[in-house]
């Protein structure tokens, strides 16, 4: 993909930080590539990187934890 679908803005490849909720998890993935939008932002996964994050998720152990604070609104 060259530009976003969403803007028309260049897609560049990078890596990022994701967030991704499985089940009662949340599990942060460091490093992932994917492709975003210069402009608006939008992040394009590969089938590949979806499939790597399905795998990884049903079956990796994480090398670290983190803390994260959870806020209930009223």
């Amino acid at each position: 993909m060259k530009v976003c679908y969403f803007c028309g803005g260049n897609i560049e490849r990078k890596k990022i930080r994701h967030i991704h909720q499985w089940g009662d998890k949340i599990i942060i993935f460091e490093n992932l590539p994917v492709e975003v939008c210069s402009q608006c932002g939008e992040k394009y996964l590969s089938p590949d990187t979806i499939e790597m994050i399905d795998k990884i998720t049903a079956t990796a152990e994480p090398k670290k934890y983190a803390r994260i604070p959870v806020i209930s609104l009223p």
